[in-house]
């Protein structure tokens, strides 16, 4: 809502300052959502966090089968377990699902951190990216989120998709 305010004034502003006209002032629209979803080194950090947390994500599956492995023993074998043997299968389970729970729980946060920088650069790469294109192509304000509509003579986001795509091949 404010941008909208603000974009609104901004234009009106510079509709009254003498001398300028609209043919005058040059405006661009980019879609970040769409360029942040399409962009290959958004896709490709998300495969290389993929790999990253991989081996992590397969502990926690090997413990989670040892646990259920566990369990199906308790259920089949538990009549026929003396109490000591059942007890301590008993107490190696509540052990092994805190564990797990605790594990899994760092995997899940380890991982959110990551993928929150990464996406944190992505945007910044993104904007850097578009603020260029705008540059180049001497445009006086570029716009972003909470536009209703933009024409696509305005709309400059698959020029700056193209820049991306560029250099994401050039590395």
């Amino acid at each position: 809502m404010k941008l909208r305010f603000f974009s609104a004034a901004l234009l009106s502003v510079a509709l009254l300052i003498p001398g300028l006209s609209a043919a005058e002032i040059k405006i661009g629209v980019v879609d970040l959502g769409n360029l942040i979803e399409n962009a290959p080194q958004v896709k490709d950090a998300a495969s290389r966090i993929e790999k990253e947390f991989a081996p992590r994500e397969k502990e926690l599956l090997a413990l989670q089968r040892d646990i259920k492995s566990k369990e199906e023993k308790l259920a089949t074998d538990g009549a026929i377990m003396s109490d000591t043997e059942r007890g301590k299968l008993e107490r190696d389970l509540v052990t092994m699902k805190r564990d797990f729970k605790r594990a899994n729980d760092e995997f899940r946060e380890d991982y959110n951190i990551r993928r929150n920088e990464e996406f944190a650069k992505m945007q910044r790469l993104v904007i850097e990216t578009s603020q260029k294109v705008a540059q180049e192509n001497n445009y006086d304000l570029l716009l972003t989120e909470g536009i209703v509509y933009a024409n696509d003579r305005v709309n400059i986001t698959d020029d700056v998709l193209d820049r991306l795509k560029a250099s994401f091949q050039a590395q």
